[in-house]
């Protein structure tokens, strides 16, 4: 496994970056499970990461988004909500309310996006979160 991290760093990466970069990892793997097919990857990277800062927000939402991605809804509203409670952020609020509408729970959605967009009304990616699900 930690070789499998060590190549996708270095061929992903145009700069060296240390396996035990716990916000290197994250990056390198949220950009995999957020812009690639290669999600089982990247939820390896945000893996590392958590466990070397497993109460970081940041590490908690790429973690949530990964689960998201790969359909595992309760994993991903567990984790979001701790990223959340954590660090209140319009991004992670945004993941949140996604996971909420695609289990069903449109009017917890609608009411965490309110909440965000009354807070953080020129917050890109809850915009077109909103724009997408909530017209």
């Amino acid at each position: 496994m930690r070789s499998a991290i060590r190549s996708s760093i270095a061929r992903l990466a145009p700069t060296k970056v240390k396996p035990d970069d716990a916000q290197a990892l994250n990056a390198l793997g949220y950009t995999l499970v957020d812009r690639t097919p290669r999600t089982d990857e990247g939820f390896a990277l945000i893996e590392r990461a958590h466990k070397l800062s497993p109460k970081d927000p940041f590490i908690l939402d790429s973690l949530g988004w990964a689960f998201y991605r790969m359909g595992r809804l309760d994993e991903a509203e567990r984790y979001l909500k701790l990223a959340l409670e954590s660090r209140p952020d319009a991004e992670i609020a945004a993941h949140l309310g996604e996971v909420l509408w695609r289990k069903g729970d449109r009017d917890q959605a609608r009411a965490l996006f309110k909440a965000q967009l009354d807070s953080n009304p020129e917050n890109q990616v809850l915009k077109e979160t909103v724009k997408r699900l909530a017209p």
